[in-house]
């Protein structure tokens, strides 16, 4: 992907000698493929091993919301630290961020072989509703600044990926969009509290080891807003399940459910211009683009 950044080993080495760790200490730098923003690296350490985040060239074009990532990912797993699996921050640069290595893997990665998924569901719903007692003092995207009214956080938020489709030009139903959301200010002033939302807990950001949750990465997606809005990654081309439900104990609005998925959708189809994805992701560009279709019918006219 074009705007992903790499270093070779002097420059990592600086990058830990800043946060105060030894590069002497280091057994191994190991970059990671699966990510299409941040490059990531797995440092092998006799002492325990730790994952370096880098965030993309700053001369890479990139989404509004994407600005300033690596600064929400650290406010996420520190707010979260203690109540949830998520890594401990070790140092937090402008540009990049070191933090401890959890155990396990993706797992998206582990699909095929996982027998406990009912069990496993029922544990992820529990740790949302957990993490819903972490509360914030405004709505939205903390790199952008916090608003006190949800319905405003979520019109900016809106507003701000259509203006990033008319740059990247590609083809969205804004003005529809911009409509239903309006529709529905009431429905979304109706939320008081902002809740530390993920956005992208979907199975590859979720890692799993010996049938248990070991850990919720790559928090840089992360807002202060409605805790309907997690069930969107949660559920990313499917319905809410009984299973997740049950871990999470409480019913979720389909409505403001419905609203969100259209705001991810946007998200997913903007940012594939900037990221330079190619034929490869053809498939996944009309995927997404039949979901925005059900969601904005399901929404009204």
């Amino acid at each position: 992907m074009r705007n992903k950044r790499h270093l070779g080993q002097a420059g990592l080495d600086e990058l830990l000698r800043q946060a105060g760790v030894d590069p002497a200490s280091v057994t191994a730098y190991d970059e990671l493929t699966e990510g299409t923003f941040n490059t990531v690296y797995r440092i092998g350490r006799s002492g325990g091993d730790l994952m370096l985040k880098l965030s993309p060239d700053p001369a890479a074009p990139v989404l509004t919301y994407e600005h300033g990532l690596i600064r929400t990912e650290t406010e996420y797993y520190r707010a979260a630290l203690g109540k949830a699996p998520v890594p401990e921050v070790v140092h937090a640069g402008d540009d990049f961020l070191l933090m401890s290595a959890l155990p396990g893997r993706t797992w998206f990665s582990q699909a095929e072989v996982i027998t406990e998924r009912a069990a496993l569901r029922r544990e992820l719903g529990a740790l949302v509703a957990g993490l819903y007692q972490i509360t914030g003092p405004g709505f939205g995207y903390p790199q952008h600044g916090l608003v006190d009214r949800w319905s405003t956080a979520f019109q900016s938020m809106v507003d701000d990926v259509l203006r990033d489709a008319a740059r990247f030009q590609v083809d969205v139903p804004g003005d529809q969009v911009r409509r239903l959301v309006l529709d529905r200010i009431d429905l979304l002033d109706g939320v008081q509290t902002a809740v530390l939302i993920h956005f992208d807990l979907w199975d590859g950001n979720i890692l799993v080891d010996d049938g248990r949750i070991t850990g919720l990465i790559d928090g840089e997606r992360a807002f202060w807003g409605d805790p309907v809005a997690e069930f969107v990654s949660l559920t990313l081309f499917g319905a809410l399940d009984d299973d997740l439900l049950a871990g999470y104990g409480s019913p979720v609005d389909a409505e403001k459910l419905s609203l969100y998925r259209v705001y991810l959708y946007l998200i997913m189809l903007v940012e594939g211009t900037p990221r330079g994805y190619g034929p490869e992701h053809e498939q996944l560009t009309r995927l997404v683009r039949r979901h925005l279709a059900r969601e904005l019918k399901e929404l009204g006219p």
